[in-house]
């Protein structure tokens, strides 16, 4: 299989048009703590709260938001519940990647009468604020997505929820919004869950990887980008391919317990003064191969941003035929190595940094090194 662009089908009719990314919720163990971390670390600001004092018993969520981007933490109050087993399984991690549709009630009509299992039926709920439909169906191990239609709620964030105004409110980092969510796989399972995107999402393979282009000298992996009929949802998809080591995503299999959403990329308009701020409030980020810096004005052209400056940040940087485009990825978020964040700025490009892979992959591994998981 060669690396290539796969031109986008002619779509006369979308059946499941997705207005965007509503929100991604995660299954924590504090989640107290955890919007603090993403407060403190990240610039999200708070939102909205539901839990005991609202009248929700088994479990405490806290949502963040920042410009289109809104996250959600959710920690059971039940240490027997499926919630809390997951936690066991998973440790942090997304629960939940949830799309902004019409008309969640037809979402799943379409989706599950196209082979979707069903994770919950449509359900109604309200306040005061007004209602909304939810419905969701099941994913990759213990991921699903939830379709939320909201065109009838005028609330901070969800029925349920009340506004969260804590006294505690830190400076933005100008994230704007969710550019794609990357999925790990089993092996031989990127096909099959490519399959379920074609299927049931109704979305087209938009680019592949094969292994010989996501590869270094000891491991390797493959990867298919699945986009929706707008273009406004992207989701990656990897599986482990053989190398002489364990590859990053058998480390993530490892340790997540199966598969799940490896890292989220969040775009900024200003990639150098956003990582800078990340940075001060204490974000971590790999660090590319000393090498990597030494072509690469001759390799990308000329960049409007300081040279200098991208060194010194490790941010890296890759050309296709629309512009360019700069990334950096941060090291895993919680003790376990599996989820973590990609910062991305394009400058027209809408690939996803094939220049890059082989550095971020020998990052990656450096890591891997440290914890003995190589």
């Amino acid at each position: 299989m060669e690396t290539a662009s796969i031109p986008s089908p002619a779509i006369t009719a979308d059946f499941l048009p997705i207005l965007g990314s509503d929100h991604i919720e995660f299954y924590v163990g504090n989640a107290k703590q955890a919007a603090h971390f993403y407060q403190s670390a990240f610039g999200f600001q708070p939102l909205a709260y539901c839990g005991p004092e609202t009248g929700v018993r088994e479990k405490a969520s806290y949502a963040v938001g920042q410009g289109k981007i809104r996250l959600v933490f959710t920690t059971s109050l039940d240490p027997g519940s499926e919630m809390a087993l997951q936690v066991s399984r998973h440790g942090d991690g997304v629960r939940s990647l949830s799309l902004w549709v019409e008309d969640a009630r037809e979402a799943y009509i379409q989706t599950i009468a196209r082979g979707a299992v069903s994770c919950f039926k449509p359900q109604m709920q309200k306040d005061d604020r007004g209602f909304i439909w939810k419905s969701g169906i099941c994913l990759y191990g213990d991921t699903i997505h939830t379709f939320i239609e909201r065109k009838n709620y005028q609330g901070s964030f969800l029925p349920g929820y009340r506004p969260w105004n804590p006294r505690f409110r830190a400076p933005e980092a100008g994230l704007e919004y969710v550019d794609h969510c990357v999925a790990n796989v089993g092996w031989n399972q990127m096909n099959p869950w490519v399959g379920f995107y074609e299927k049931v999402m109704g979305f087209h393979n938009l680019i592949s990887f094969d292994d010989k282009t996501i590869t270094t000298e000891y491991s390797a992996l493959m990867s298919k980008v699945m986009a929706n009929g707008n273009g406004r949802i992207k989701f990656p998809i990897n599986e482990p391919a053989q190398g002489k080591k364990k590859s990053q995503i058998e480390e993530y299999l490892e340790f997540y317990g199966g598969p799940g959403v490896q890292h989220i990329a969040m775009a900024t308009p200003d990639i150098i003064r956003t990582v800078s701020g990340l940075r001060d409030r204490g974000v971590e980020f790999l660090v590319p191969p000393g090498y990597y810096y030494e072509t690469l004005e001759s390799r990308v052209g000329r960049i409007d941003e300081d040279l200098r400056a991208v060194r010194d940040l490790g941010i890296l940087v890759d050309r296709d035929e629309e512009g360019y485009l700069l990334q950096i990825f941060t090291k895993p978020v919680q003790d376990r190595p599996t989820l973590f964040f990609e910062i991305i700025q394009r400058k027209g490009a809408t690939s996803f940094g094939a220049g890059n892979f082989k550095a971020l992959f020998e990052a990656i591994e450096q890591e891997q090194a440290l914890r003995g998981n190589l």
